[in-house]
């Protein structure tokens, strides 16, 4: 049972349906676990009243499925009825693993396939839920998320398009920039932050670790980065620096100016373990790079927490670092796709979010406040203390 049951006190918003899109099915699948298990678990009176009906069940998740023509076209079906439902609706845009047949020949699912698929569930709701959720762990074209040319704002629009669509809150985990939520000033937007499970899953995996300024050091990998490193420093109570990234303007490689240094920031990291906080590893080059500038600087250990591994370069550059010593555990999250093979690495720690999100959805079901959840401050402290209890008793 979730510690803080305060939310229970309210009468659901409607009947809970979650409705992962076969991008996010597994995880789907473990946050409907808890659900299952946490409402067959509470024994009040008032859940056998007619507001709580269908309150405990086998399985909240509905049938719904995105078939697709040969063509390649697809169309969204919802195999029963979610009239006066509160739906939530999960997606990975970020699933690659996922394939369809295009005119006989195997295609992987981009995000725009993704999204499409998304927006083809809503229509198939036909406006008959009672409130439409959309849980998006990556925000879809976040990346693309302002403008610096003449160029598209893809993510503020399918933002404004969704919303438009009927959909009254999106939840989204460590948006690349969270002010991108302007676009959609009236509606519900949500990005949360997985600090809390970092925390949690490298003291379950790491056994020797002295969490203060003497030993350890929180580590911006670039200037985008810095409230996510000063909120983790703040409040485990260390030190932090930052790397900024030196360009050459005078050249474009693949879209980007080019980075010819990083600069490092921050006071000495000689003989500390230092966490490496970012948002995602895409091809891994930058967090690679920091890892290299910190242990020429002799930190330690290295460790790199970020939210999305995306890995989009393939694991043998991660392999070698680990190898000759250059990075020592990498964390990132279960919210997208993750090959088996990353599974398997020696390196490689999954943070398991699944509970995290079960919890936001049965508050939010609840329609009571979630900024408890948001802000684990306090549940950061009280890990830190156990670890310290069970492993230097004190």
């Amino acid at each position: 049972m979730p510690r803080d049951e305060k939310h229970t006190n309210s009468i659901p918003y409607g009947k809970l349906g979650i409705i992962p899109t076969v991008s996010c099915m597994p995880l789907g699948r473990k946050v409907d676990a808890y659900l299952v298990q946490w409402r067959q678990q509470r024994d009040a009176a008032h859940t056998n009243s007619l507001a709580f009906d269908g309150y405990k069940k086998d399985t909240y998740i509905m049938s719904a499925s995105t078939p697709r023509f040969g063509s390649g076209e697809g169309k969204g079906i919802i195999n029963e009825s979610v009239r006066g439902y509160d739906l939530f609706i999960m997606v990975d845009v970020l699933n690659h693993n996922i394939t369809y047949k295009l005119n006989g020949m195997v295609n992987h699912m981009s995000p725009d396939d993704h999204y499409a698929d998304l927006k083809r569930i809503i229509q198939a709701v036909g406006g008959k839920a009672r409130r439409i959720n959309v849980i998006m762990p990556f925000l879809y074209e976040s990346r693309q998320h302002r403008r610096t040319q003449r160029e598209s704002l893809d993510c503020a629009f399918m933002l404004q398009e969704l919303t438009n669509m009927g959909v009254d809150n999106i939840i989204t985990f460590d948006a690349h920039d969270p002010r991108v939520q302007n676009a959609i000033p009236l509606k519900g937007f949500e990005t949360v932050s997985c600090s809390y499970q970092f925390i949690k899953y490298l003291l379950l995996n790491v056994d020797d670790l002295h969490i203060d300024a003497q030993h350890m050091m929180v580590i911006s990998p670039d200037e985008g980065g810095m409230n996510r490193a000063v909120y983790f420093a703040n409040v485990l109570g260390l030190d932090m620096g930052m790397f900024y990234k030196r360009r050459d303007y005078t050249k474009i490689v693949d879209g980007r100016n080019p980075i010819v240094a990083h600069e490092f920031l921050g006071s000495s990291v000689e003989g500390k373990d230092v966490i490496i906080i970012d948002d995602m590893i895409s091809s891994g080059e930058s967090m690679l790079d920091v890892a290299r500038e910190l242990k020429e600087r002799k930190a330690r250990r290295v460790f790199a927490a970020t939210t999305f591994g995306l890995f989009t370069s393939g694991f043998d550059k991660f392999d070698k670092a680990y190898e000759d010593g250059t990075i020592d555990r990498i964390l990132t999250t279960n919210l997208i796709y993750q090959p088996d093979e990353l599974l398997g690495k020696p390196w490689y720690i999954s943070v398991d979010m699944s509970k995290y999100i079960a919890l936001i959805i049965d508050t939010l079901n609840h329609d009571s406040s979630i900024s408890n959840l948001l802000s684990p401050v306090e549940r950061i402290q009280n890990r830190v203390k156990k670890y310290n209890k069970e492993h230097y008793g004190k």
